[in-house]
């Protein structure tokens, strides 16, 4: 089945049907040539950065973008054409034996789109030969890995159309199983490979949990000076009550601050903050709660919103508490008088 669509002026033909999942090569894939009769012809051979692979006595063969069964044919045919051997005698096998790092370009409803490395060796591997050992999977080289290094999706996309656009023809894939179960199209790529993550424009609360193209969690900075507390650490804020799941909502960070509990006389009426600031255009909201209304109003995404990284969460004390303060004060100010001087 295909489907026509125009981008950019340009029209791009979509196969709806399931794609192919072998990998096509890009600059810097390694692959393996055995010629039994030919071993002048034979070893292993980098794909330069034209896109070619460079074998002795043969002009430049293009392979980026193909995969290497096609590959293996284009080079037997040339080594046929160029009269080095006869078509009964020649044997030519090709295998990948190592994936270089790619570069791709995300854009649209990701948290940070840019350009993005994805199946990026180690150290180790940038400094040891490759073993020649034919069918490595490279799963960091396909299409979930460029969206999760491009921050994850944001709760707004449009997942059932994402594009990708190669060599100026555009195809779109329905990625909705990484959230349902179901089958989808995780498409290898190669360098060079735009993804356009559509904005629906809409909340899609159902995509606001971790998954293979969301962010696995999220940080957040909380203070909670309580009376008669002197510090964060003794209020119960800690290093790991600041990390959250993806998907924890405001009342996550407020119970997490140790906001909550207590006398209900003179802790209900806590007020909690949020801060916010978005990461591309630095505006920044707030949201001020009551703690108990909060707590007992947890299902409204305007009351609780869901966390975003780098978050600030505040929590003050009631008017009971304050006013409370306020009659020591006046009833026992020298202690209060002593230790300021102090």
């Amino acid at each position: 089945m295909l489907k026509f669509l125009i981008f950019n002026g340009i029209l791009a033909i979509l196969s709806m049907a399931t794609p192919c999942l072998a990998l096509p090569l890009s600059p810097g894939d390694r692959v393996k040539v055995t010629i039994p009769e030919g071993t002048e012809f034979s070893g292993i051979f980098e794909v330069n950065l034209e896109g070619n692979l460079e074998i002795p006595y043969l002009t430049p063969l293009p392979v980026v973008g193909l995969e290497p069964e096609q590959i293996e044919q284009n080079l037997t045919t040339a080594l046929i054409d160029g009269a080095f051997f006869q078509p009964s005698f020649l044997q030519v096998s090709l295998r990948v034996v190592q994936w270089g790092p790619v570069e791709v370009f995300v854009s649209g409803a990701t948290f940070l789109p840019g350009r993005v490395f994805i199946n990026e060796l180690s150290p180790g591997e940038k400094t040891q030969a490759p073993v020649p050992v034919s069918g490595e999977y490279p799963f960091k080289r396909y299409l979930a890995s460029a969206i999760r290094d491009a921050g994850g999706i944001k709760p707004t996309a449009d997942i059932k159309n994402v594009q990708l656009i190669r060599d100026r023809e555009t195809r779109i894939i329905d990625l909705s199983g990484m959230f349902t179960g179901e089958p989808f199209a995780d498409v290898p790529l190669i360098a060079g490979d735009r993804i356009i993550i559509p904005d629906s424009g809409k909340m899609h609360n159902e995509l606001m949990r971790p998954s293979p193209i969301t962010p696995t969690g999220v940080k957040v900075f909380l203070s909670n000076l309580t009376v008669p507390a002197t510090g964060n650490a003794s209020s119960g804020v800690g290093r790991d009550a600041t990390s959250f799941p993806y998907g924890a909502r405001f009342s996550h960070a407020v119970v997490a601050a140790n906001c909550a509990g207590g006398t209900r006389g003179t802790n209900a009426e806590r007020k909690a903050i949020l801060v916010t600031t978005e990461q591309l255009t630095g505006k920044t909201t707030y949201l001020q709660r009551h703690v108990n209304d909060l707590l007992t109003n947890s299902t409204s995404d305007a009351n609780n919103p869901f966390l975003q990284a780098n978050d600030i969460v505040t929590c003050y004390d009631s008017r009971v508490v304050q006013f409370r303060d306020v009659i020591q004060t006046i009833l026992s100010p020298i202690p209060i008088l002593r230790d300021l001087f102090r």
